[in-house]
C-alpha cells in the first residue's frame, strides 16, 4: 500500500488524484488530520485514516501496512518543521515500509539564505541515516507563489519588490503528476532526485514583461530597497516574521539558489511543463 500524508492539501490532493489513474484505489491510503475532508477519496476506494505529525500513535495507525509512505513537507518552519518530519520518518521506518519519500526542494542546502531550504536539507540528512531506502523529491519552487509577489502591479503598472533572481517556477499540477509517476514505479530513484523543475527560470523582470504582454499595457519592474519594502509590508498588515521570511526568499533568489532547471520533470510527466504564463493568465483575469 502507498500512503500519502497531507492528502487534502494543495499538493497532496493532486498527487492522490493522479496516482488513482496509475494504481488501484485499494493500494492507496491517505493520512489526514481531518478524515471528513477526505470523504470523496473514501468514496473512490482510498483508505482514509486520521494522521498527524504531532500525534505519533495516530500516524502509526495511518501508516499501518504501507510499503511506501510519501511525507508531504509541513508548512511549519525551523526546528518545528524538522522535528515533525523526523517524527513522520521514524514512524514510517517503524511501520516497516520499504521506501520513504519526501517532498523536498531543488534549493535544499544547509547554507541557504531561506530557512525552508535549510529545513529540507536537515530532513534529507536524517532520511539518509535511517537505513531505509528513500527518495527526496527535489521539487522546483511552487509557481503558485508568484501571484502573491505581484503586489498592486496590475493596478499601478509597477511590480515593486526587492532585488531578486531567476527562479524555476513549477506548477503544483506537474509536481503532483511527477510524484505519482515515481510512486507507481518504486525503484525509479534512490536518494535525492534530479531537479524536478520547469525548463526555464524567470525573475520578476521577466514576469513583468509577461504581464505586459497579457494585459496589453506596460508593467514596469521596480526594485525596492529591502528595508523600505519590509517597512511598507508591515505597515500594510503583514506580520514582521512573514516579511522577514519573504526577504530571505528574495536574498536566496538573488544568490541564484532557485535558478536550477532540468529535464527530469518533463521526462516524468511525458509532456512539456506548464508555463508560468498559464498561471499569470488566471491572475490577470480574476
Amino acid at each position: 500500500m502507498i500512503v500519502i500524508t497531507g492528502a487534502t492539501g494543495q499538493l497532496g490532493s493532486q498527487i492522490v488524484d493522479r496516482l488513482l489513474k496509475k494504481v488501484p484505489a485499494e493500494r492507496i491510503g491517505v493520512s489526514v488530520r481531518d478524515p471528513g475532508r477526505a470523504a470523496d477519496l473514501a468514496a473512490r476506494g482510498v483508505r482514509v485514516r486520521r494522521g498527524d505529525f504531532i500525534d505519533p500513535p495516530a500516524l502509526a495507525n495511518a501508516f499501518e501496512g504501507a510499503t511506501q509512505v510519501l511525507i508531504v513537507s509541513t508548512n511549519q518552519a525551523g526546528d518545528a518543521a524538522v522535528d515533525q518530519h523526523i517524527g513522520a520518518i521514524e514512524t514510517a521506518r517503524d511501520a516497516g515500509v520499504s521506501r520513504i519519500l519526501y517532498t523536498s526542494h531543488q534549493g535544499a542546502a544547509e547554507d541557504s539564505a531561506f530557512s525552508p531550504m535549510r529545513d529540507h536539507a536537515a530532513t534529507e540528512r536524517y532520511l539518509a541515516k535511517t537505513g531505509t531506502p528513500f527518495t527526496a523529491l527535489r521539487n522546483g519552487f511552487y509557481a503558485a507563489t508568484v501571484p502573491h509577489l505581484l503586489g498592486r502591479a496590475l493596478e499601478t503598472g509597477e511590480l515593486v519588490a526587492p532585488a531578486d533572481g531567476p527562479v524555476s517556477w513549477t506548477a503544483h499540477t506537474d509536481l503532483a503528476e511527477a510524484a505519482a509517476a515515481i510512486l507507481a514505479d518504486e525503484d525509479r530513484f534512490d536518494g535525492p532526485t534530479p531537479p524536478l523543475t520547469a525548463p526555464v527560470a524567470l525573475d520578476l523582470a521577466d514576469i513583468a514583461r509577461e504581464l505586459s504582454t497579457l494585459t496589453g499595457r506596460a508593467i514596469t519592474r521596480v526594485v525596492a530597497d529591502d528595508a523600505e519594502w519590509a517597512a511598507a509590508m508591515i505597515a500594510g498588515g503583514l506580520p514582521a516574521m512573514r516579511v522577514e521570511m519573504l526577504l530571505d526568499m528574495f536574498r536566496a533568489a538573488r544568490r541564484g539558489e532557485f535558478a536550477t532547471t532540468g529535464p527530469e520533470l518533463e521526462n516524468l510527466v511525458r509532456r512539456p511543463a506548464t508555463p508560468l504564463r498559464s498561471l499569470l493568465e488566471v491572475a490577470v483575469n480574476q
